[in-house]
């Protein structure tokens, strides 16, 4: 795989040229079984228009790529997000493979892959999504995306994160996994992704920024995992301040190459009702350059570091986990 470009919903473009990335965006986070069941109101005309208005406004902001690990589990749908950013010139979107669950293997997986000496049916997946591209849409992943949340790793979490680890090492593809810090799965994370093989550089433990334990996070960054500072907004989980907070601390330990930033923010999603939606008025793409930079600025971090985790990180972390 060509270390020097990344595949986009447009094609690969140079590594070099991402230029400022918010590193986890989504467009739409749905339910497709609840949507086809119980939501009255999609309009699906209406969402893609009002995501276009999103995207150009982020675009004309000054970002000039999203990635969006949206996959199995989140609603993935690649041909709506091409449809969007054909609308959207100038805005990388880099999308992903993989399975999102915190317990349980999607029932698809439930009885494949499940009999002694059967290869794991989602490896080959993963890998076709890289190689081949995304329900058949031709637009190629260019990450890997999986989870493990405070119910630990169950073996539906350890199954994905190994077959996530396979396709890794099989295309040099980068990993996300999207974390727990209160519970340090982390090092769940450690434990079996190094058993595999897969070099921690090639890692982003998501929602790093969830915990204000500066030494468990630098313990995670001296491996060589970069550390996912991408809730800001959702104020239910951890206020601004202790997310600030604890990215400028990091900085000021000299970690501000092991981060990046992000708001994990969606242009729709469906998991969460709009009066709870409401209560978090800062949750939108627009939030870290309008209000997260400024307040890291204000606590001393300094215009290299920002640099680094808006736009340096991002590139080294696309480009060094290729093979």
């Amino acid at each position: 795989m060509n270390r020097d470009v990344v595949e986009t919903v447009r094609g690969p473009v140079p590594v070099a040229e991402l230029g400022t990335t918010l590193m986890h965006e989504h467009i739409f986070v749905l339910t497709p079984d609840s949507q086809a069941n119980w939501c009255r109101d999609w309009d699906e005309e209406a969402r893609v228009a009002d995501a276009v208005l999103r995207l150009r406004e982020l675009r004309a902001s000054g970002v000039h790529t999203i990635v969006d690990p949206t996959v199995d589990g989140l609603g993935r749908d690649v041909s709506r997000v091409c449809r969007i950013a054909e609308q959207v010139p100038g805005l990388n979107i880099l999308v992903a493979t993989g399975i999102y669950t915190y317990s349980d293997v999607p029932g698809y997986f439930s009885h494949r892959g499940v009999l002694p000496g059967e290869p794991e049916p989602m490896v080959e997946l993963f890998v076709r999504d890289i190689t081949d591209g995304v329900q058949g849409t031709g637009v190629k992943a260019a990450l890997l995306k999986c989870a493990i949340d405070e119910h630990g790793l169950t073996a539906g979490v350890e199954r994905v994160l190994r077959a996530v680890a396979k396709a890794h090492l099989e295309t040099g593809t980068p990993i996300m996994v999207h974390t727990h810090p209160g519970s340090r799965t982390g090092l769940d994370v450690r434990r079996v992704l190094g058993e595999e093989g897969v070099d921690p550089a090639a890692v982003q433990l998501a929602h790093s920024g969830d915990s204000a334990d500066a030494d468990h996070l630098a313990e995670l960054a001296d491996d060589g995992y970069l550390l996912g500072m991408d809730r800001f907004g959702i104020e239910v989980v951890q206020p601004f301040e202790q997310r600030v907070a604890i990215v400028a601390e990091l900085c000021r330990r000299g970690y501000a190459e092991s981060m990046v930033l992000s708001q994990d923010a969606s242009c729709y999603i469906d998991w969460v009702q709009p009066e709870l939606l409401a209560a978090m008025p800062d949750w939108h793409y627009l939030h870290v350059l309008r209000d997260v930079v400024p307040a890291l600025r204000e606590r001393g971090v300094e215009e290299r570091d920002l640099t680094a985790m808006l736009a340096g990180n991002p590139r080294r972390w696309f480009a060094r986990s290729r093979t």
